[in-house]
C-alpha cells in the first residue's frame, strides 16, 4: 500500500523559511514523480513544484522560482520543499502526490489544466500558513 505523509507545515512571519517533507512508502521510490501542490481556500489546487527521481528533473511554477527548492534523499523515500522568502499569499494547504514516471512521464504534465489529477497517490495535506 502506498502511502505519502506530509510534515513540516506550520505559522511563519513574512520573509521567513519553512521546509516541508513527504515520506513515501510502498513505494520503489527511484521509480516515482513526486509533486507538491497546495490549495487556499476558495482557490483551485495548484501546482507548485515536481520532481522525477529517475532522473532528477523538476519542475517550479512561476510564483516559487527561486524561492522554493525540491530535493529527494532516496535512501530515506523522503522528498522536501525548501521554501524561502515566503510571503501571505504562499498560505494554503500543501499537499504531495506521487505516481509511476513511466505512467506521468515525470513532472511533464504536473501544469497542465486539473494536473493533480495525473497523480495516483497523496497524502493528507499540512496546513501552512505566512502571515504579514
Amino acid at each position: 500500500e502506498v502511502q505519502l505523509v506530509e510534515s513540516g507545515g506550520g505559522l511563519v512571519q513574512a520573509g521567513g523559511s519553512l521546509r516541508l517533507s513527504c515520506a513515501a512508502s510502498g513505494v520503489t521510490f527511484d521509480d516515482y514523480a513526486i509533486v507538491w501542490f497546495r490549495q487556499a481556500p476558495g482557490k483551485k489546487r495548484e501546482a507548485v513544484s515536481c520532481i522525477s527521481n529517475n532522473d532528477g528533473s523538476t519542475f517550479y511554477a512561476d510564483s516559487v522560482k527561486g524561492r522554493f527548492t525540491i530535493s529527494s534523499d532516496n535512501s530515506k523515500n523522503t522528498v522536501y520543499l525548501i521554501m524561502n522568502a515566503l510571503k501571505p499569499e504562499d498560505t494554503a494547504v500543501y499537499y504531495c502526490g506521487a505516481d509511476v514516471t513511466r505512467i506521468v512521464a515525470g513532472c511533464t504534465k504536473v501544469n497542465r489544466p486539473l494536473g493533480y489529477s495525473w497523480y495516483k497517490y497523496w497524502g493528507q495535506g499540512t496546513q501552512v500558513t505566512v502571515s504579514s
